[in-house]
């Protein structure tokens, strides 16, 4: 049956590379080198083996690039490998220089390279620290040594099981340690002219280069155009975006808006499309060069320049690189006079981004922004042919209707193909995302990106103030749209987090789906709506706990979220909220008062009460004797000696969360399930196992 669609099965080794990357994140521990070395030359043996048999070679060559993934990822992994703080430290004198400076509205947060700490020993010490810094000076910029006091600390995990792990993250970019600064930042004079060779090859030259820049820039622009006009456009030509207020990030995300704000393909095209539109007309306005060169292709070279410029300068994010690739290619098939749209150029798009970063296939922008492109190629090929007969016989008017119409099932094809990867991690869905994009993406197609593009040339002039005013127009008028929609009654909903089982079989799903042509794509239907059923029929947990035990929170009888208390690690309570698909939190001392939460309360703790069970969280010591009596689950943030309560079936104290991390817990009459971030983590290079 598959042999009907041969000229797709190419479509299909990025997806298995992707798989091998896939199962190698999944594993519980980390394999043996020998392992992936093995699994491809077993892939290999296959290949050999089934070179005379029917289609054999196809699928010697999926099996090939399955391995080939793992191998990949396994290998990154090793190749990133640096010192992680092992415990938190400080205030301590830490120096280093700035990588990179991303402002914000309040100060700015800052990667120091090759730091010296305090204390640690330089084989001890991480690759690279971040630090926020609340009073940054302004003349700060990337390339300066820097000295100033902080507070540093691992990467925190998962802040319960199964959610985002910044560790891992972390890991891959060899960030072994977080904190924060206690007043200002000293700037140093540079080390000898030794070190200075060793501290910078060409290539962290070269990135220093272009994040100098990318600091200058959004200074200038946030100066020539001040407020919030002035952050956004900072974030759509720096790919700056600490400074915008909290507020409109908020309104954005809310109205389905927030895509506008992470360079992505609709920048990267803009920008490629209207510098190729410019040189080529530039060039066509010299009859000898029209009439006697190639202009269309030279007008190719110089807009793909141009897009690489831009990708540097908004800081090559997995959504950037991709749209840049993809840009490349179609300029490569127009010089070498080849189709320029199509699925195999995002395939391939896919297949670098993955080779050069395998760790990018977990992240929201890779997931998001690949669904978006590879269903929106789908539906283009589905309906090329008519669509393209409509336009041919139409007026302006015509026109004009066939682009709304073009805007409008973009942006429905769009936000269907993404809408499962946000849920999964954002946990929140936007209703009238449609409507917000109506206006805002012709909005930033037609006006906002054009007057950057100016803005860009004007700057060697200083005369950038023109274009910028103008665009600041623009962005106000985009941030009207996205907080009229944000405060529209229902605009967005919580829902509970999705399993990743779900996501998965809604990416292989949608995956089937759009690679094939025939018929037998619509069984990827299938898998899709098992995987938005699994969001629905997944039984979130009763109880969270933090991994220090410094904060608990039960679900209420009405599913509300009563966290132990609001102002301490806001981030947490902010992410068990979110898996619950809450909309608030309640503090549960106020909650206690109520008979319906089953949460009763003294200062030494609180003990919870439903189906059947009995859960005593445990802030003091003294409640041990008490509450081992009539618990069912102990949770304590004091360790528990043995024998103190050898009647309770479930005990977890502080020393089951330092080694286990985060902890959820799923009550039920028959009993109790628990599960940590451990259990999830695994023992891995980023989630090393700690001492029993």
């Amino acid at each position: 049956m598959l042999t009907a669609e041969r000229d797709r099965w190419a479509l299909w080794l990025p997806v298995a590379f992707a798989t091998g990357i896939g199962i190698y994140f999944s594993l519980a521990v980390e394999p043996p080198l020998w392992m992936g070395l093995g699994g491809v030359l077993t892939a290999l043996g296959f290949s050999l083996a089934l070179r005379r048999v029917p289609s054999g070679p196809a699928l010697s060559l999926l099996i090939l690039a399955l391995a080939a993934g793992f191998l990949t990822a396994q290998a990154r992994s090793a190749w990133v490998e640096a010192p992680v703080l092992a415990k938190r430290i400080g205030p301590v004198w830490v120096s280093g220089e700035i990588e990179v400076l991303e402002p914000r509205a309040k100060g700015a947060r800052i990667t120091l390279r090759r730091p010296e700490i305090a204390r640690l020993a330089p084989e001890e010490t991480p690759a690279r620290v971040r630090i926020v810094v609340s009073a940054a000076g302004p003349d700060l910029r990337p390339g300066d040594w820097v000295s100033l006091r902080a507070v540093l600390r691992p990467p925190p995990g998962p802040s319960a099981p199964g959610a985002f792990d910044f560790a891992r993250q972390a890991y891959f970019q060899r960030l072994g340690a977080v904190g924060f600064a206690y007043g200002g930042v000293r700037r140093d004079s540079l080390p000898d002219a030794a070190d200075r060779a060793v501290a910078l090859d060409p290539l962290k030259a070269w990135s220093t280069a272009w994040s100098a820049l990318r600091a200058r820039l959004a200074r200038r622009i946030m100066a020539a155009l001040p407020g919030r006009a002035g952050a956004v456009a900072a974030a759509l030509m720096a790919g700056e975006r600490g400074a915008i207020a909290e507020a409109d990030m908020t309104a954005m995300r809310e109205s389905g808006l927030a895509h506008l704000l992470a360079i992505s393909g609709l920048h990267v095209g803009l920008v490629a499309g209207l510098l190729f539109l410019g040189l080529r007309v530039l060039l066509a306005a010299i009859p000898r060069l029209a009439l006697d060169y190639p202009i269309k292709k030279w007008a190719a070279v110089g807009a793909a320049g141009g897009a690489f410029a831009y990708l540097m300068l908004t800081g090559a994010t997995i959504p950037t690189q991709r749209a840049f690739l993809m840009v490349a290619l179609v300029f490569t098939a127009v010089i070498t006079d080849r189709s320029a749209l199509s699925m195999r150029l995002v395939a391939w798009a896919a297949f670098a981004v993955l080779a050069f970063a395998p760790e990018s296939l977990l992240s929201a922008s890779f997931q998001m922004s690949f669904a978006a492109v590879i269903a929106l190629i789908a539906a283009y090929e589905f309906g090329r042919e008519k669509f393209g007969v409509r336009i041919a016989g139409q007026g302006v008017l015509g026109r004009a209707g066939t682009y709304v119409g073009g805007v409008v099932t973009t942006s429905l094809i769009a936000s269907l193909a993404t809408a499962p990867f946000a849920l999964f991690h954002f946990n929140r869905i936007a209703w009238f995302g449609l409507a917000a994009n109506l206006v805002a993406v012709p909005l930033t197609a037609l006006w906002i990106m054009p007057w950057a593009l100016v803005a860009f040339a004007l700057m060697p002039f200083g005369a950038e103030r023109f274009a910028l005013v103008p665009m600041g127009w623009g962005i106000e008028g985009m941030l009207s749209v996205a907080h009229t929609v944000a405060d529209w009654p229902g605009a967005t909903s919580a829902m509970a987090a999705m399993p990743t089982a779900g996501l998965v079989a809604i990416a292989l799903g949608g995956v089937w789906l759009c690679l094939w042509r025939r018929v037998w794509r619509l069984a990827g239907l299938t898998a899709i709506f098992l995987g938005l059923l699994s969001a629905a029929v997944t039984d979130p947990p009763d109880v969270f706990v933090s991994g220090d035990g410094g904060l608990f929170g039960v679900r209420g009888a009405d599913g509300t979220l009563l966290l132990s208390s609001r102002s301490r690690q806001r981030f947490s309570g902010e992410t068990w909220r979110r898996r619950l698909g809450e909309d608030e939190t309640v503090n549960w001392t106020q909650a206690a008062k109520g008979l319906e939460s089953g949460l009763r309360c003294d200062p030494l703790g609180c003990i919870y009460r439903a189906r059947g069970q009995v859960v005593a969280l445990i802030r003091d010591s003294r409640a041990l004797i008490d509450d081992c009596a009539v618990a069912t689950v102990v949770i304590s943030r004091e360790p528990v000696r043995r024998g103190q309560c050898k009647n309770v079936p479930y005990v977890v104290d502080r020393f089951d969360l330092w080694r286990g991390g985060a902890h959820a817990f799923w009550i039920q009459e028959s009993g109790v399930r628990v599960e940590s971030a451990a259990t999830y983590r695994g023992v891995r290079p980023w989630a090393p196992g700690r001492p029993k």
